[in-house]
């Protein structure tokens, strides 16, 4: 197969979809690699680095889409890439349809064969592309945080951690899976004194066990959410529902509830989400005021990290490309359960239920898009 690697062209995205060590695999199983000149200049991978690989360089990004058959990325594409993609094109990427309608309909227009790593889901649940990105961006919250907590920054001018005789920053994390636990114990870390909330008893059992003694947990209902945020200097979203909308825990008239200065991370901004007044913002502007709360809504925490965020992301993706691209995405997706469920856009069909819900579209059995007349 021949595998495309673009430089990523979102605002502040310095990650890679493929490392030299991938272009490696790849090639030692027979596949050829185009990759964009600079693209992994921004996670300290030379052009050099990928020609010793035995990537074949490409000066734009036009010419990589050109010749791929499969695209292998680490955002979506953005507007100016839509143009660029075949029809029947294999594009390996996190997408979050969800969170956007234009993109939605873009790469059904397209009819592109979109394969979702935030939805490449395990039989227990467990979602193996997304959860690199979800420890890295759980576990840089709490050091945003902080930074927005400073006064200069329009924050309540509050260490996190405190000092003796000064009593800490508290901090809640809305949500106790991959994100919120990685925050907890970063914030832990600072000597934040820090709550949990989450709707599985089992999950906040868990957590009791394994969190220090400054780290609470609390069962999440909208009650005791408009209770805990009147104390809260930090908050910060880590709400997933694999593929769909983030829903609204804190809403906009929460906010005046909030502490002026108080700052929110929203983690789950690039799936709608959890505190409704978030709107994606960008490692170049990365903040907002709303009712004098801070608001921290960066869709691509871990671009600001691209040197750690691209090794552990490739980690755990390139298993599955090299699969992708030895049989084909139809043969790898007929095999793979969890890779099938990767699948959310296939010709111009909706094939992912929580896409389909988001915006109210048709939705096709999966199934069906794999029977061998669909070939």
């Amino acid at each position: 197969m021949i595998i495309g690697v673009p430089k990523e062209i979102k605002n502040n995205e310095n990650r890679v979809g493929v490392t030299p060590a991938g272009v490696a695999e790849f090639r030692k199983a027979g596949h050829t690699v185009y990759v964009q000149a600079s693209a992994g200049e921004g996670s300290g991978f030379s052009d050099a680095d990928y020609e010793q690989a035995g990537a074949l360089m490409l000066p734009t990004i036009a010419e990589v889409y050109g010749q791929a058959e499969m695209i292998v990325k680490v955002k979506e594409p953005i507007q100016e890439e839509y143009q660029l993609i075949r029809e029947g094109q294999l594009l390996f990427t996190y997408f979050h349809f969800a969170s956007s309608e234009e993109l939605t309909h873009a790469m059904i227009e397209r009819k592109a064969t979109c394969l979702a790593y935030e939805t490449v889901e395990l039989p227990n649940r467990s979602l193996p592309l997304l959860v690199p990105m979800s420890e890295v961006a759980g576990r840089m919250a709490p050091q945003e945080g902080a930074k927005y907590l400073e006064k200069p920054l329009k924050g309540r001018g509050i260490l996190l951690g405190g000092v003796p005789g000064v009593r800490p920053a508290n901090v809640l994390i809305l949500g106790g899976g991959v994100v919120g636990t990685n925050a907890a114990k970063v914030a832990a870390g600072f000597g934040a004194q820090v709550t949990i909330m989450d709707i599985s008893l089992n999950r906040l059992r868990e957590l009791d066990d394994i969190m220090p003694k400054n780290v609470v947990t609390q069962y999440s209902n909208d009650y005791n959410i408009r209770a805990a945020i009147k104390e809260a200097d930090l908050i910060i979203g880590a709400v997933l529902i694999p593929g769909a909308k983030a829903p609204h825990l804190v809403t906009r008239d929460m906010l005046k509830d909030m502490k002026p200065g108080a700052v929110v991370v929203d983690v789950a901004v690039d799936q709608g989400g959890c505190i409704e007044t978030c709107t994606p913002t960008t490692h170049e502007n990365p903040t907002f005021i709303i009712d004098d709360v801070v608001h921290y809504c960066v869709a691509n925490m871990p671009g600001a990290v691209p040197y750690t965020s691209t090794l552990a992301l490739t980690n755990a993706t390139l298993p599955y490309a090299v699969k992708l691209a030895n049989l084909g995405w139809r043969e790898a997706c007929l095999r793979d359960a969890s890779l099938r469920l990767g699948l959310n856009v296939v010709n111009g069909e909706v094939v992912y239920k929580g896409v389909a819900e988001a915006w109210g579209l048709p939705l096709t059995n999966v199934s069906k898009i794999l029977e061998p007349a669909h070939a």
